[in-house]
């Protein structure tokens, strides 16, 4: 068996966290080797680059010792050594802080049974699948969880939470289990909310949160706390933590709010501040990198079907009938391509990632006339960013709401009119097309089963973290592992659908869609995007 215990230590000359490794075994084969494993970590005075804050040694014999077994990232032939993508600690910047025993060893729910404390040097894969020749290399993330010492007294938190963005289902659920699991576990009672989104810090009263007042909030829809686009001034939001006295923020919000989330951690470790800042990922288009998915996706896809099962009803109740049904997915096709795959209702599937046309072999016009020929009747689904380029939308030169999003054309209505214009003159007749957007039907619902127990594993997983001194990070599911994620790692890029995967490819083979790669290509026709 390999043995491995990872210790920390700080410099207080340059604020490095730097961490030794040292591994023994019963019995090192003449094939010892030494990998090099590098810490990562955010620098805030270089923007979103990481920075390599310190290198381990590890001898063992092989590279799995380190006890993880990573796989390529797609596009990648070398994955290089082992790398820990760790996130900021308040020791980082605040040295000779003292800790205290974790107030879980003495809480029934934890202490009744076989339960233990993380050890510092358990990780989380970034890649499952891997290589025979290279097993233990690639990105790893510190794995979420309760630690045995925590750098706060229960008694002295101060901890606040607000919520960002659009609706999405789950978000209650976010905010209830934050504030059972700080006063539950850690005996923390001074937990307020911050309403209406990040301009709440600086321009609204705040709301006390305790476990009854948040008890049922979880079985109704939106956010008890409001919500807002925009309004984030970083010197303005940070004056409001300080002179409050709150050392814990929690942020739940999307990739921009999660921007705003790594702004507020520079000024508060600017400062010198004991503040942990915590990032809870929230997008309904499941369109944040890394993690598995996020919350409130699955309920999105549940409630879709019920879209989709109406839209199926009236076309295959009429002749020549069409249901068209718009659902969520600004930049990733996630909800529609799940949700077609779920319903197996659905004859066409359009997604942000496919660039479609509708004129001649291939093409939209043709599949339809097709379609319609052979079942008298079809299902569309289109997420509400695709097509954006034939209705004149230009990335980066349109208009963007509060949140830097950019704002779409009603891809829907655009196609539905298409559609019976060109039936209409190939045909001679008319078009029985039903278009259904259930968009803000779909956020507006409470969390499923299924996102409700997530949503609890995300909020413990935020506060464990907090209470051990992690900071500037935000929290979700690799690979079925909660772990802490650099926030720069979740909002350089967006998560896509990958067309060159085999999830793409099941949607092909059941619905007998056209690819739309048009035979002969012009100068004008959009290319195909890369896939993440």
């Amino acid at each position: 068996m390999m043995a491995i215990s990872l210790s920390t230590s700080s410099t207080a000359a340059t604020g490095s966290h730097y961490i030794s490794k040292k591994c023994t075994a019963d019995s090192l084969s003449s094939h010892s080797q030494a990998v090099r494993f590098q810490r990562i970590v955010y620098n805030r005075n270089q923007g979103n680059k990481r920075l390599n804050k310190g290198i381990l040694r590890i001898e063992a014999s092989t590279h799995a010792s380190i006890g993880v077994h990573p796989g390529k990232e797609i596009g990648v032939d070398d994955l290089g050594p082992p790398v820990l993508e760790d996130v900021p600690h308040l020791t980082d910047y605040l040295h000779d802080l003292p800790t205290y025993q974790s107030p879980l060893i003495s809480n029934p729910a934890f202490s009744g049974g076989n339960y233990s404390f993380l050890g510092p040097d358990e990780v989380v894969a970034r890649n499952v699948v891997t290589s025979w020749e290279s097993p233990g290399d690639g990105i790893q993330f510190r794995r979420a969880g309760p630690r045995e010492k925590v750098y706060f007294k229960g008694e002295e938190v101060n901890a606040c939470i607000v919520t960002c963005g659009g609706l999405c289902p789950g978000l209650n659920t976010v905010i209830r289990e934050i504030v059972c699991g700080l006063w539950n576990q850690y005996g923390v009672r001074n937990i307020i909310g911050i309403e209406d989104g990040y301009r709440g810090f600086y321009s609204r009263n705040t709301l006390e949160l305790n476990p009854k007042v948040v008890n049922d909030i979880h079985k109704r829809g939106g956010t008890m706390l409001g919500t807002s686009r925009g309004g984030h001034d970083t010197a303005k939001i940070v004056d409001s933590i300080q002179d409050r006295g709150i050392n814990q923020v929690y942020i739940i919000g999307g990739d921009g709010t999660q921007r705003g989330a790594a702004a507020i951690y520079e000024e508060i470790r600017k400062r010198g501040m004991k503040v942990a800042v915590v990032g809870i990922p929230k997008t309904i288009d499941n369109d944040i990198a890394v993690i598995d998915r996020s919350f409130g996706f699955t309920t999105a896809v549940e409630e879709a079907q019920r879209a989709i099962s109406a839209a199926h009803t009236e076309a295959e109740s009429t002749e020549n009938g069409i249901g068209l049904v718009k659902l969520m997915g600004r930049y990733s096709g996630y909800i529609a391509m799940y949700a077609t795959l779920a319903s197996r209702d659905v004859d066409l599937c359009l997604i942000p990632e496919v660039p479609f046309y509708l004129e001649g072999e291939g093409g939209i016009n043709e599949f339809v006339l097709k379609r319609l020929k052979e079942n008298g009747h079809m299902v569309i689904v289109v997420a509400e960013g695709a097509g954006q380029e034939l209705l004149g939308i230009e990335k980066n030169t349109s208009t963007r709401d509060a949140s830097g999003n950019q704002l779409l054309h009603d891809v829907g209505l655009w196609l539905s009119a298409k559609l019976k214009e060109h039936f209409c003159a190939t045909k001679g007749e008319g078009l029985n097309l039903k278009y259904i957007d259930p968009t803000y039907m779909i956020r507006a619902i409470p969390s499923n089963g299924s996102d409700n127990v997530y949503c609890t594993l995300l909020a413990q997983s935020g506060i464990h973290g907090a209470m051990a001194g992690y900071t500037g990070y935000t929290v979700g599911p690799i690979n079925g592992r909660h772990a802490y994620i650099p926030i720069w790692r979740v909002t350089e890029k967006q998560n896509q659908v990958n067309i060159a995967d085999r999830m793409w490819a099941r949607l092909l083979s059941s619905t007998h869609q056209p690819a739309f790669i048009k035979p002969h290509k012009d100068d004008n026709e959009p290319q195909q995007r890369a896939s993440d």
